[in-house]
């Protein structure tokens, strides 16, 4: 029997610009995947659960997918029984996610609960599946510094795909308009955890205070014995312990460390 690999994508994010795009982890799962199929006797699905974004969803069909599949989801709903109970009925062999969507709840948690759902192993953050011998897939895991691990892993299992992994393809435009996007009604279990969430724009990080980085002991030494620079410091012996937090708290308010 073929191997059965689902790709799961989602609506992606720009950080600088904020507009739509193909998430750059989704896209290197659905690049994986698609090695596998060149080199394995697979087959791949990618499937995309929530609200049905066509051009981004071409931009993955781009990469040289003849069809993409939708389950028609609301940004209340929750999508991980949804795509449980997908994955049940097509009989997956290997889940292919990214570590984390850039936009909605960005948590990661999907692989992990979906895994939990399945009752499968969950394999975080690898660079790559070397092999598929006998039911046991031979797995590079993404260490820090670009380390790797090799890890055997038996079928079926999910997957979070590392950006150590292999960049995506480029998204050819011809391609992604001919391919069919098959959009299908599920049904929906609302999160009732995120309706109690109050969500408020992010506040600037405060901004850090200047450490002088020395390398040697001779360095530091130097840096402790150095004469300040400027005007701005002032050495306070007699005052009052209240002058002297006044002051500190006048500097802090200065280099915007608290506000």
């Amino acid at each position: 029997m073929p191997l059965n690999i689902v790709s799961l994508v989602s609506v992606g994010r720009h950080p600088q610009s904020g507009r739509e795009r193909r998430a750059e982890q989704d896209g290197r799962a659905v690049e994986l995947g698609m090695n596998l199929e060149a080199s394995q006797s697979a087959s791949m699905t990618v499937l995309h659960a929530g609200r049905s974004v066509e051009p981004v969803l071409r931009n993955y069909a781009g990469m040289g997918l003849p069809s993409l599949e939708v389950l028609e989801l609301s940004e209340q709903d929750d999508a991980v029984p949804s795509l449980a109970q997908y994955l049940k009925a097509s009989d997956a062999d290997i889940v292919l996610t990214g570590v984390r969507a850039e936009s909605g709840e960005s948590s990661g948690m999907v692989p992990y609960l979906l895994a939990e759902e399945l009752g499968w192993p969950l394999v975080p953050r690898i660079a790559d599946i070397v092999s598929i011998n006998n039911g046991v897939a031979e797995i590079l895991l993404a260490l820090p510094r670009g380390q790797r691990r090799s890890l055997s892993v038996p079928l079926p299992f999910v997957a979070s795909v590392d950006n150590a992994a292999p960049a995506p393809r480029q998204s050819a435009y011809g391609p992604g308009m001919r391919a069919s996007i098959d959009a299908s009604q599920v049904t929906a279990v609302t999160d009732s955890a995120r309706e109690q969430w109050q969500e408020a724009p992010a506040k600037p990080r405060p901004k850090r205070l200047k450490v002088v980085k020395a390398k040697t002991a001779a360095d530091r030494f130097k840096a402790a014995t150095a004469k300040p620079q400027g005007k701005a410091g002032k050495v306070m012996k007699n005052e009052s312990a209240q002058e002297q937090a006044q002051e500190i708290f006048n500097l802090l308010l200065e280099e915007k460390v608290i506000k």
